[in-house]
């Protein structure tokens, strides 16, 4: 297990864990939330060996092996698949291994000792699960949204968010005890999150992981840790019971603290009335001991709320926009446009609140992009109301911030692209109170946005796009550098924003809170989708489901065909025409037919009830294979994989010979058949 004792954190100056004690157990989930900055990555380095504990004491079972995912962005050259299969550690060490074994034993064949390495190098591959290592990468590969024929892609052709998958994927294909996972849902669609949590759901080890998804912590954890006020706290159960508890406790607090401030008060009025009569002196002195001697009640200290708000439109056109039988996609250099979504007929009225759904890569960010005018509709016609004006947050809106400039530099320039009617309103004093609204405060309006943390970065954006005062809100991906404190700021001033709403999001919390109606983006077409976000993450799961048995039916060889049945006999061995026979001969002739039928069944009466055999131990053991590969599939202790990777093996073996063993006796059949 994992204890903590009495454990001080610190970052620099900053106190972040002040006597922090807790114990985790082996095999348990849990969520690790709190504010922004207060100390949730850092206990995260004290987990991985990256920091050491300034005061009190931390273990951990010294043989845990552990998985994490790396926050670098790789470049490298390597494929998908090999990229993630490296993230098996005992893999590779164990590679190398029978690389340095086979060098021994090619220079020096002949000793024994080389030969026995070699062998035991053999063993423990297979045993670490060399033979299917290939299929369980590719299949956390594919469950995390990419397509079949970008597994054997480079590293470094994808962008950054696909590489991020790629790490997330090498952290799973490691065999580990322990799991630490920091944000693990930012750059994954809805539909790779849903896969996400049934393999996280699945998983037998020890897991901690850090997220603002209410709805992903409720799924995969079972203990929550809360940290704050450089306190850690341990709540059995997900994040709604930890809120549930959360709330009963403070409300017991603030009841415990205003019970006795009331006794304080009574006990000083009884001091500051009797103190100075002789009489009651005695009594005055014991209320005086009685009073240094309470253990005092903290007041309730509830961090401030983040909060704002959009303003009411200058005007708001109806319809919004009209698409007609458009095509978006892609203008490609040097080659056709890339066609994504095809006679697209849609209307965005005043006010609808539309939540975008669909699988990785059907069109979703084409779709906000050309509504938000980043690209051209390749085809047909997207007709803006009159006064349409939009506010985009895009996916990489962070990266287009300027990093050199501060947050009053970016709304300054904001003020003046926006023309005389936003100047109006843009002295540097209006500037600063606007940016303290979104918690920019002080020294912060002057700080570089590149010095800034991703959910800093976030409010910023927010801040510029409640500036512009929007009709139209296109949200692709808004929360991902968001804390929950700010999520659900966010979905207060999204459902009493006045205007209209298109939203992009994996936060499934913030689209039941804000989306009254969902288009279904996907097989190049977009539609109403007919039912609620429980309803799509079905979907979601029978399209997976599709999808695997698309794919098992493709690997799978052939079915054999089956024996042909036995040839009839030939016309020829009979009379030419009954008429040019007598009845005698015609009856002697029906009966040699008719034991000629009878040896050949007897003759094929064994082997075609081996046949049947064969074929039904061929399904059983067809069956078997499936259930091992797919139990490999999932993350095992070392010994059971190494079993189920021998008895894979021997499967394997098996069904080779029943296969044979078929072929032969069908052509024995065939050819009695014929003779």
């Amino acid at each position: 297990m994992i204890t903590l004792k009495n454990v001080i954190l610190r970052r620099s100056a900053k106190v972040l864990l002040d006597g922090a004690t807790v114990t985790i157990n082996p095999g348990e989930k849990v969520g690790l939330v709190g504010r922004n900055g207060a100390g949730k990555s850092t206990l995260f380095a004290l987990l991985n060996g990256g920091l050491h504990e300034d005061g009190g004491d931390f273990s951990m079972p010294r043989q845990w092996r552990l998985a994490q995912v790396a926050q670098n962005m790789p470049e490298t050259s390597e494929s998908a698949t090999d990229f993630v299969v490296a993230g098996d550690t005992r893999l590779v060490e164990l590679r190398e291994q029978l690389a340095a074994a086979e060098t021994a034993h090619a220079a020096h064949p002949d000793d024994a000792d080389a030969g026995m390495a070699l062998a035991h190098a053999y063993t423990d591959l297979a045993d670490a699960g060399e033979h299917d290592a290939v299929p369980r990468a590719q299949a956390l590969i594919l469950g995390l949204g990419f397509k079949v024929h970008e597994l054997d892609q480079p590293v470094d052709s994808f962008s950054g968010g696909w590489r991020m998958r790629l790490q997330l994927a090498r952290a799973l294909m490691c065999p580990s005890d322990l799991l630490l996972l920091d944000e693990p849902t930012n750059h994954l669609d809805l539909d790779a999150l849903v896969w996400l949590e049934a393999w996280l759901q699945r998983y037998a080890g020890t897991m901690i992981v850090i997220s603002h998804d209410r709805e992903f912590l409720d799924a995969v954890t079972d203990v929550t840790l809360h940290i704050e006020h450089a306190k850690l706290t341990r709540y059995g159960g997900n994040y709604s019971k930890f809120e549930d508890m959360r709330a009963l406790q403070l409300e017991q607090q603030q009841a415990a603290f205003a019970k006795q401030q009331d006794k304080i008060a009574h006990l000083q009025k009884f001091i500051d009335r009797f103190k100075a009569k002789a009489s009651k002196a005695k009594q005055a002195q014991s209320r005086v001991k009685a009073l240094e001697r309470m253990e005092r009640v903290a007041p309730l200290l509830a961090e401030a709320d983040f909060t704002f708000e959009f303003k009411e439109p200058a005007n708001i056109p109806n319809p919004m926009l009209t698409i007609g039988d458009a095509s978006f996609g892609y203008v490609q250099e040097d080659a056709p446009p890339k066609v994504i979504l095809t006679h697209v007929n849609r209307s965005v009225l005043a006010g609808q609140r539309i939540g975008i759904l669909g699988a990785n890569g059907q069109g979703k960010s084409t779709l906000v992009k050309t509504i938000a005018r980043e690209m051209g509709a390749l085809a047909g016609t997207v007709t803006e109301g009159k006064g349409l004006n939009i506010g985009y947050f895009a996916q990489q809106e962070l990266d287009v911030l300027h990093p050199g400039s501060n947050p009053l530099e970016h709304m300054v320039r904001l003020a003046r692209d926006l023309g005389p009617q936003s100047r109006e309103r843009s002295t540097e004093q209006d500037l600063r109170g606007f940016l303290g609204s979104f918690n920019f405060s002080g020294d912060m309006v002057k700080q570089p946005v590149g010095t800034m943390s991703g959910g800093e970065k976030a409010r910023l954006v927010l801040a510029m796009m409640v500036w512009q005062r929007p009709n139209l809100l296109l949200l692709d991906e808004p929360t991902n550098h968001l804390d929950l404190a700010t999520r659900e700021a966010l979905a207060v001033a999204l459902n009493e924003f006045e205007g209209t709403l298109m939203l992009v999001s994996h936060d499934r919390a913030l689209l039941r809170s804000v989306c009254d109606e969902f288009w279904l983006v996907g097989r190049g077409a977009v539609k109403d989708f007919d039912g609620d976000l429980d309803d799509y993450q079905r979907y979601l799961l029978d399209e997976a489901k599709r999808q695997r048995e698309l794919a098992k039916q493709a690997a799978e060889p052939p079915a054999p065909a089956p024996a042909p049945a036995p040839a009839p006999i030939a016309a020829a061995a009979a009379p030419a025409s009954p008429r040019q026979t007598s009845d005698g001969d015609g009856r002697a002739q029906r009966q040699r037919s008719a034991q000629e039928r009878q040896q050949r069944a007897e003759q094929t009466r064994p082997l075609r009830k081996e046949l049947a055999s064969i074929d039904e131990r061929l399904a059983s053991a067809g069956a078997e294979k499936a259930a091992l590969e797919a139990r490999l599939a999932q993350p095992l202790p070392a010994p059971e994989i190494a079993d189920a990777g021998r008895k894979l093996k021997l499967l394997g073996d098996e069904i080779d010979a029943l296969e044979e063993r078929w072929m032969t006796l069908s052509e024995q059949i065939e050819a009695l058949a014929a003779a």
